[in-house]
């Protein structure tokens, strides 16, 4: 019986672990989210990515400043970004890659920003701006830790 709850508590644990495939000539783990991990900072970086921008990473450097690199196809290769906290719009501002659509371009900036409220989550929005109505499309949404 003793053998039985073993085998089970055994099975189970070892069903509920991720596998990860590791490429060794670029330091990347594989799973269903890709993780990145930098030399420099010890926090690892999740790879953020929707229909227009792709390969987007996020570093913090300090405790108030972050870079953010990527690559974009985007219209005339302008986009914005956008810091909020959930309630307000902390920072904003517009970058370009060094391409536009419908080539990829590469971009890489970066910004402080500091938290109005300490409990607050920070979240950087990547965005093109709509050239009919100068609404926001495709967001893509990163939160930052």
């Amino acid at each position: 019986m003793k053998l039985i709850i073993m085998f089970s508590i055994l099975l189970c644990i070892s069903c509920n672990k991720e596998s990860k495939t590791v490429k060794k000539s670029e330091d990347k783990f594989t799973s269903k989210d890709t993780v990145t991990t930098s030399s420099s900072n010890t926090i690892p970086k999740k790879i953020f990515f929707n229909e227009l921008f792709r390969e987007v990473t996020v570093e913090k450097i300090t405790a108030n400043k972050f870079r953010v690199k990527g690559e974009g196809q985007i219209f005339e290769a302008n986009f914005g970004w956008v810091v909020e906290d959930g309630h307000n719009e902390l920072k904003s501002g517009f970058e370009q890659t060094d391409a536009g659509a419908p080539k990829w371009g590469k971009f890489d900036f970066s910004f402080e920003v500091s938290k109005s409220n300490e409990n607050s989550t920070l979240t950087l929005i990547l965005f093109e701006t709509s050239a009919e109505d100068g609404s926001r499309k495709h967001e893509l949404p990163i939160s930052l830790l």
